[in-house]
């Protein structure tokens, strides 16, 4: 199982999401965070903005093969324009040892 967090900007998260469960993959939690890139927030004159908007996107998946189609989907989905732009986001991945359902307390997946 692979954990997938993909931090994007806020106004492709409905349209990432849609995709997603069309594609099959309908389990996402989303969180509305702030923070920064390597370019150290936004200048405008004088004012510097270190905090960012963002939506972050959570789901387990099961394969390789899932990890692979949902990353593509989400830089597919959530890239603006054709060639992307900075403030774009991120796709993080990591491994998911176990998981459990709290209700029964059983393993899951």
């Amino acid at each position: 199982m692979f954990l997938v967090r993909a931090m994007i900007r806020p106004e492709k998260a409905d349209e990432v999401i849609y995709e997603l469960s069309r594609a099959g993959f309908h389990a996402v939690t989303k969180i509305d965070v702030v923070g920064r890139g390597k370019q150290k927030g936004i200048r405008i004159g004088d004012i510097v903005y270190d905090e960012i908007p963002k939506t972050m996107l959570f789901m387990v998946v099961d394969e390789d093969k899932d990890k692979e189609d949902v990353i593509s989907l989400i830089v597919k989905t959530a890239k603006t324009g054709e060639k992307g732009a900075f403030g774009d986001g991120k796709i993080f991945i990591s491994a998911v040892e176990e998981a459990y359902t709290i209700s029964s307390g059983a393993k899951s997946l």
